[in-house]
C-alpha cells in the first residue's frame, strides 16, 4: 500500500472490508497533475497495477465484468435473431394473407353478379307472372262467354244431324 492509507477495517458478516482513502498528494489538483503527460499516464498505469496489486478481488470484479458483458452481447445476439425471424414471418404471413384476401374479394365479386342476375331474372319472372294473369283473365272472360253462348245456343242442338 505505497499510495494509499488504511484507514479503518470493518467486519461485517464475516466478510472484511477496507477503506482506503488516496494521499492527498495524488488527489486531483495535487502535485500529480504537475507531471508531463508520458509520466502522468505511466503513474496512472502504475497506480492501477498496483490497486490490481492490493485488492484480491480485481481479478473477480474483472471476471464479472466480462461474464456480464457477454451475457449482454449473448442477449443482444437472440433479441436480433428473434426480431429478424419475426420480421419473416410477418412477411410470409403478410403475403399469404393478401393472396387470401384477393382470393376472397375474387369470390365475392362473383357472388355479387350472381346476386344481379338472380335479381334480374327474378324482375323478369315478375314480369311473365303479370303477363301471365293478364292472358289468365282474358282466358276467363273468353270462357265464360263461350259458356254463355253454349248455354243460349244448347236448344239448336236438337236441329243439328248427329254423325
Amino acid at each position: 500500500m505505497h499510495n494509499r492509507k488504511a484507514l479503518w477495517r470493518l467486519s461485517i458478516g464475516g466478510y472484511e472490508h477496507y477503506l482506503f482513502f488516496l494521499d492527498p498528494k495524488h488527489r486531483l489538483g495535487g502535485s500529480q497533475n504537475a507531471l508531463p503527460p508520458k509520466r502522468r499516464q505511466r503513474a496512472a498505469d502504475e497506480s492501477l497495477d498496483r490497486r490490481c496489486a492490493e485488492y484480491p478481488s480485481c481479478g473477480m470484479v474483472w471476471l464479472a465484468f466480462l461474464l456480464g458483458l457477454g451475457a449482454v452481447i449473448a442477449a443482444t445476439t437472440f433479441c436480433v435473431v428473434r426480431g429478424v425471424r419475426f420480421w419473416r414471418q410477418a412477411k410470409r404471413t403478410g403475403g399469404s394473407l393478401s393472396s387470401e384476401v384477393a382470393l376472397f374479394e375474387e369470390r365475392s365479386a362473383r357472388t355479387e353478379r350472381l346476386l344481379a342476375e338472380a335479381d334480374r331474372a327474378n324482375a323478369d319472372l315478375q314480369a311473365a307472372l303479370a303477363r301471365l294473369r293478364v292472358s289468365r283473365a282474358r282466358l276467363q272472360v273468353l270462357t265464360e262467354a263461350l259458356e254463355r253462348a253454349q248455354k243460349r245456343t244448347r236448344w239448336l242442338r236438337a236441329f243439328i244431324p248427329a254423325r
